[in-house]
């Protein structure tokens, strides 16, 4: 006798047939390739915000590499404009000449009723007497010197008292003489007095050691007096 089942059909309890397993296994490979891109996003947009970090990174690298190469080329144009000003300094410090004692010796070794008329001088020699060819030579401070004296003989006194003074290696006559067709004597004019022209030239660098400071006539040293 073939048993019959009386419960209804909607509240029979459901038998597994086996047909339905291929749709779940497909949704789960849906899942699994959603979860594998997600994945594949999250670890690309990690990736994307690394690089941009490593970017701004290396650009304020840049920045502050930049920032100093300045800073150093102010230093080097500083250092730079440091060694050019020590270098005119130097050089000006060597062709300094006292040219003020020159002057002041040169006023207590001048013979009685004698004067200066015309004086130029220059460091370098370059403006009196003769200029050197030589571009080896060493520039040699020299001074010219005009004027009148009423006797020969004082002329020679004179370059003698020259030859002692403070830096001076050589004096040179070029010329002594009455001027002719002149008769009236005044400053710029000898008349009939002698006129002296005299090349003076200096150590380029000073002396050691220097004579004693404080008299008050010419020292012996420089000739006498007059």
């Amino acid at each position: 006798m073939k048993a019959v089942n009386l419960i209804p059909g909607e509240h029979r309890r459901a038998t597994p047939s086996g047909n339905g397993s291929g749709g779940a296994y497909a949704v789960l490979g849906v899942l699994a390739v959603l979860l594998v891109m997600a994945v594949a996003y999250v670890m690309s947009a990690n990736s994307v915000n690394d690089s941009k970090s490593k970017a701004a990174a290396a650009s304020q690298e840049a920045d502050a590499a930049e920032s100093k190469t300045k800073q150093l080329g102010s230093f080097t144009d500083f250092a730079s404009i440091k060694d050019q000003r020590l270098a005119a300094v130097t050089a000006a410090a060597q062709t300094r000449f006292d040219w003020e004692r020159f002057m002041r010796e040169l006023s207590r070794v001048m013979p009685e009723g004698s004067w200066i008329s015309n004086t130029s001088a220059s460091v370098t020699g370059e403006d009196v007497g003769t200029t050197s060819t030589d571009p080896a030579a060493v520039a040699v401070p020299k001074a010219n010197l005009v004027g009148c004296t009423p006797r020969q003989s004082e002329v020679a006194r004179m370059m003698v008292r020259l030859e002692q003074m403070y830096r001076v290696t050589d004096v040179t006559l070029n010329e002594s003489a009455r001027e002719s067709g002149s008769s009236e004597t005044t400053l710029q004019s000898c008349g009939r007095l002698y006129k002296f022209d005299l090349t003076v030239s200096f150590s380029p660098v000073p002396p050691s050691s220097e004579a004693p400071k404080g008299e008050t006539r010419v020292p012996a040293s420089l000739g006498g007096g007059s």
